[in-house]
C-alpha cells in the first residue's frame, strides 16, 4: 500500500516540478545557480546577460510578428467568407 502511495506521489510531482522549472521563478533560480544573479559576477557578466536578453527579445518579437501576420491573413480570409454573396454577383 505504501509503495503504491509513493509511486502515485512521484507521478503527481513530475508535472508540478516541470511547471515550476519552466516558470519565471524556476528560471530565476537557475540563473542564480549558474552564478548569473544580480549580485554575482562582474561587469562583463551583466553585459553578456543583457546581450542574451536582447537576443531573446528580438527572437520573441520576430515570432510575434509572424504570428500577427498569420492572424491578419486568417482574418482577411474569414472576412471574405462572411461577405454577402449577392454583392459578388452584382
Amino acid at each position: 500500500m505504501w509503495v503504491l502511495a509513493v509511486i502515485l506521489l512521484v507521478a503527481l510531482m513530475i508535472p508540478i516540478a516541470a511547471i515550476l522549472v519552466d516558470s519565471p521563478l524556476g528560471r530565476s533560480i537557475a540563473r542564480r545557480l549558474e552564478g548569473g544573479g544580480r549580485d554575482g559576477g562582474g561587469g562583463g557578466g551583466d553585459v553578456k546577460a543583457l546581450e542574451r536578453r536582447i537576443d531573446l527579445l528580438e527572437s520573441e518579437l520576430a515570432d510575434l510578428t509572424r504570428s500577427l501576420a498569420g492572424m491578419h491573413d486568417e482574418l482577411q480570409f474569414v472576412q471574405r467568407l462572411l461577405e454577402d454573396p449577392k454583392k459578388k454577383r452584382s
